[in-house]
């Protein structure tokens, strides 16, 4: 009787490795800035993936006659460009072909050519043009770039707002001069008379002396290049100033932090461009929306559904490529096309989208309110 139970279990034993040779673990890696200042997006976009990865695993995709098995690896960039850096090599070295990140254009510059060396895929929401204007091949740009956000802010404040007189304060990352210099770039070209452009940096949080300035040159608009943390009490403190002119920006000001941090300051005053349609008009924007808060207890914030489509991405070009090697599955997102929540992933040579709608906002009741889309 002993000997049949040993032989059973031995059966049970082996059984249990043949299963388990029929799945495979893939990791995939996450780079943003989980604490500082910036954390509340670095969560939004890790709870983006975790999402996507976990409506995976409970349906797993079969790629080679196996099984895939999802696994999240999530690091702290800090929103910091050496950070971002080693964040790239510790990834690499545990074993990750493919990235969901970073976040932040200052950030991904360095560590996409480590990435790249590496032979790493990597889908990215960073807005910088000199990010794909790096030529890598393993690099895709999961939303619209600065030229798409600050040019398209410009064209509205034109033909929306009909203003004349604006100018520009930028936080001298990568992020916000980019944006900064195509909304400029762009206001000029409509006709608009930039009258002051300014610089700040981005952990500064007093900006009377600058504000002051542009309140003397009478600007009707200020264009901010730059993230939340500063944006929030940078309208407070136009509203001290008495200052009527509206704060516009790009997609980093397009979050509820904004609102909180600017209080009553932060209203229809403020308009920001956010790459992606509005969420509530697209066909899946809405179940996304109600999936997320079932899952994490509160509302996705900007980028929590194009991370979630980057890794959906991933998995689809894996079943289409029938193979897990980069190389491979790169090649399939290059020639096909990708549906997702938050628009439609084909992509040019450079890996940027080939058409990637911008959505205009304001603000109400402390919350990103989308008013276009174009």
């Amino acid at each position: 009787m002993k000997l049949n139970k040993i032989i059973g279990a031995l059966a049970l034993l082996g059984l249990a490795g043949a299963v388990s040779a029929q799945e495979v673990v893939v990791k995939i890696g996450h780079s943003g800035p989980l604490s500082g200042s910036q954390s509340f997006s670095g969560k939004d976009n890790e709870n983006g993936v975790r999402l996507a990865i976990e409506e995976l695993n409970a349906k797993p995709i079969t790629v080679g006659g196996k099984k895939l098995k999802f696994e999240l690896v999530s690091e702290d960039d800090q929103a910091d460009p050496k950070s971002g850096v080693n964040v790239a090599q510790k990834l690499i070295d545990s074993g990750v072909k493919f990235v969901v990140g970073p976040y932040n254009s200052g950030v991904t510059i360095p560590a996409s050519r480590v990435y790249s060396e590496a032979g790493v895929l990597v889908a990215t929401v960073a807005s910088n043009p000199k990010i794909t204007a790096q030529g890598y091949k393993n690099l895709f740009r999961v939303n619209a770039s600065d030229s798409q956000l600050g040019s398209k802010m410009a064209l509205y404040a034109a033909k929306e707002l009909k203003l004349k007189n604006v100018a520009v304060v930028d936080d001298r990352t990568a992020f916000g001069q980019g944006v900064a210099e195509e909304f400029e770039k762009q206001a000029k070209a409509s006709g608009m008379k930039v009258v002051g452009h300014e610089f700040t940096t981005d952990k500064a949080s007093d900006f009377t002396a600058i504000l002051t300035n542009l309140k003397a040159k009478k600007a009707e608009a200020i264009f901010y290049g730059g993230y939340a943390p500063q944006g929030g009490p940078m309208a407070r403190q136009m509203k001290q100033l008495g200052i009527n002119a509206k704060l516009l920006g790009g997609d980093t000001i397009c979050v509820t932090e904004m609102g909180k941090l600017g209080g009553d300051a932060v209203g229809e005053n403020v308009l920001c461009a956010q790459g992606g349609a509005i969420l509530d008009k697209a066909a899946n924007g809405p179940a996304f929306k109600e999936k997320y808060k079932k899952r994490f207890s509160q509302e996705p914030d900007v980028y929590a559904a194009s991370f979630y489509d980057g890794m959906m991405m991933y998995a689809d070009a894996m079943k289409k490529a029938n193979s897990i090697d980069p190389a491979k599955v790169g090649a399939e997102i290059y020639k096909g096309s990708y549906k997702g929540v938050a628009g439609t992933y084909t992509f040019d040579d450079k890996g940027n989208m080939k058409q990637s709608p911008v959505t205009v906002f304001t603000f109400k009741n402390g919350q990103p309110a989308p008013l276009t889309s174009y």
